[in-house]
């Protein structure tokens, strides 16, 4: 399915296929990953608290990751998401053919139920570049998304369904926030892909 319209205003872009993975396929990837990866309850600082995370993660590809206090050592790529990593589109300006500008890790989320969600923050450490893309791909339950500003506090909301990939990019991460809040209304579970070029490999691919 073609992409949509940007859903930001200003100062980024969030663009969302609504079907990139097929309903079948959705399906059996789903069901795939939620068997083959390996699944940890973190735990992040904030303060002087320790708190669990309200959802499961993984951490794999190439390199290390680290946020909020929670380090994330590189996992061997499994099949199912480095089949995945090669669909991607490339970022915009970049040619599909130039190499080297695939992600090189991916954080893989599982919210469980309603309960389970992501608190307001961006994607914009250091290793990540001034203008990084985050391809976010979605299975299971849809959920809403919500985007802030930074500045305006402006909000934009959409809903991530079953299949979809949505792709963040220019100014995205350094104007809005994100979040996945919570909601009281039963929901099943849902599977979050955020797909991200990291570290020196971003100067080698030519992407700033």
């Amino acid at each position: 399915m073609a992409a949509g319209p940007n859903l930001l205003p200003r100062d980024g872009e969030a663009v969302l296929h609504e079907t990139w993975v097929p309903p079948s396929e959705a399906d059996d990837l789903m069901k795939a990953l939620i068997g083959a990866v390996d699944w940890q309850q973190e735990h992040a600082r904030f303060g002087a608290k320790t708190v669990p995370l309200p959802r499961l993660t993984a951490w794999y590809g190439d390199v290390g990751y680290r946020y909020s206090g929670v380090v994330h050592p590189p996992r061997p790529w499994l099949d199912l998401l480095a089949d995945l990593r090669g669909r991607l589109p490339p970022p915009g300006g970049v040619s599909a053919s130039s190499p080297g500008w695939r992600p090189n890790s991916v954080l893989v989320n599982f919210y469980r139920d309603g309960r389970d969600s992501m608190g307001w923050h961006s994607d914009d450490e250091a290793v990540l570049g001034s203008l990084p893309t985050i391809w976010s791909i979605s299975l299971g339950a849809t959920r809403l998304f919500l985007f802030r500003h930074r500045q305006t506090a402006e909000r934009v909301g959409v809903d991530l369904g079953h299949g979809s990939l949505l792709v963040m990019a220019g100014d995205c991460q350094r104007c809005w926030q994100h979040a996945l809040p919570k909601t009281s209304q039963p929901v099943g579970p849902r599977l979050n892909l955020t797909f991200r070029l990291t570290g020196a490999a971003r100067a080698d691919a030519g992407v700033r």
